[in-house]
């Protein structure tokens, strides 16, 4: 089988659609590099000195890891100088991080999620990365954070990276969803997985089931159904599943189907959900999407959520697109 580069890939996608030009190329590639930089970090754990918290909090008030903070630095360095950006913006800082000025600025926005999972580091499970790229408003002069303010519907591309048994590469630039995998001897991106699609029915659900007692009624209902099994109303057998890794547990979805749920709940009504808009759902919502699956808040499809602020959180349903439905007619009702 011949071999397709990342950059073969991005080159003939241009060339078919017309809709990746040289600096979102450029953009798409850096950022795969900086993928390939965090694997490597990943990779090497305690004999790398990674491992363990850096006595930290980030913006959101979690205890930050000593890889979190190191993949950030990655993915800012490594993106300042390319001229393929006007900024940026990472869920572990509390504003945007404009192109230094002695760089070139470039007409794209960046945003991240340096390391998802971080809860799973030390213990050598699978975490990655998440971006989100989107256009410059018209007539920006100097970038702030409500240019970002973007909704996910936007987006021009997206994609997420895992640290597993193999680190992954997964891209849509709005034509499908592709995998490239790490060639680990050649440090090159290699396809290997053309126009993934979820399948539509599935016998998998993914949710922190520890949380159960605070679920408001639509999630209770619905994964009491599930969990009621072939004697219940669904009348088949359900499956849990929970790597508690974004990354990890939609993956899986990608290739196998299912439904991920991180839905709000009692214990702090007044916060919509627990997971970023702009760093984690919509970038998973757009892949998602683009595989044939479908991705709500419960209440309405998060590709079309209006962000009111760069750190908004948001209920998260997303996989199957017949599950989905369902689950989120259950919000309605």
């Amino acid at each position: 089988m011949k071999r397709v580069s990342l950059t073969q890939y991005l080159v003939e996608e241009q060339r078919l659609y017309n809709n990746i030009p040289a600096e979102l190329r450029l953009l798409i590639e850096v950022v795969a590099r900086s993928c390939k930089t965090i694997s490597h970090a990943v990779g090497k754990g305690a004999l790398g000195e990674v491992l363990g918290s850096a006595g930290s909090e980030n913006v959101q008030g979690e205890v930050q890891k000593k890889l979190d903070i190191i993949s950030n630095e990655m993915l800012l360095e490594a993106n300042e100088w390319g001229g393929h950006l006007a900024a940026m913006a990472s869920e572990e800082m509390e504003g945007i991080h404009p192109i230094p000025n002695r760089y070139p600025k470039g007409e794209y926005l960046l945003l991240f999620d340096p390391l998802d999972g971080s809860s799973n580091i030390d213990v050598n499970v699978s975490i990655g990365t998440i971006f989100s790229v989107l256009k410059a408003p018209d007539g920006m002069a100097e970038p702030t954070e409500k240019d970002f303010l973007q909704c996910g519907a936007k987006q021009v591309a997206a994609g997420y990276a895992v640290y597993g048994p193999q680190t992954v590469l997964v891209l849509t630039t709005g034509n499908g969803v592709n995998c490239f995998t790490l060639d680990r001897e050649m440090g090159s991106w290699v396809l290997t997985q053309r126009d993934m699609k979820i399948p539509a029915e599935t016998k998998e659900f993914a949710i922190n089931a520890s949380n159960a007692r605070h679920w408001y009624p639509p999630v209770k209902r619905y994964v009491d159904e599930m969990l009621a099994g072939e004697t219940g109303v669904r009348q088949k057998n359900f499956n849990m599943r929970w790597i508690a890794s974004m990354v990890a547990d939609v993956h899986r979805i990608l290739n196998r189907g299912g439904i991920f749920m991180y839905p709000a709940d009692a214990r702090e009504p007044d916060k919509p959900g627990k997971l970023r808009l702009m760093y984690e759902a919509n970038p998973m919502a757009f892949i998602v999407e683009q595989a044939g699956g479908a991705a709500t808040n419960g209440k309405q499809r998060i590709l079309d959520v209006q962000p009111q602020k760069l750190h908004e959180r948001v209920a998260v349903f997303l996989g199957s697109r017949s599950e989905v439905e369902r689950v989120t007619s259950y919000h309605a009702e």
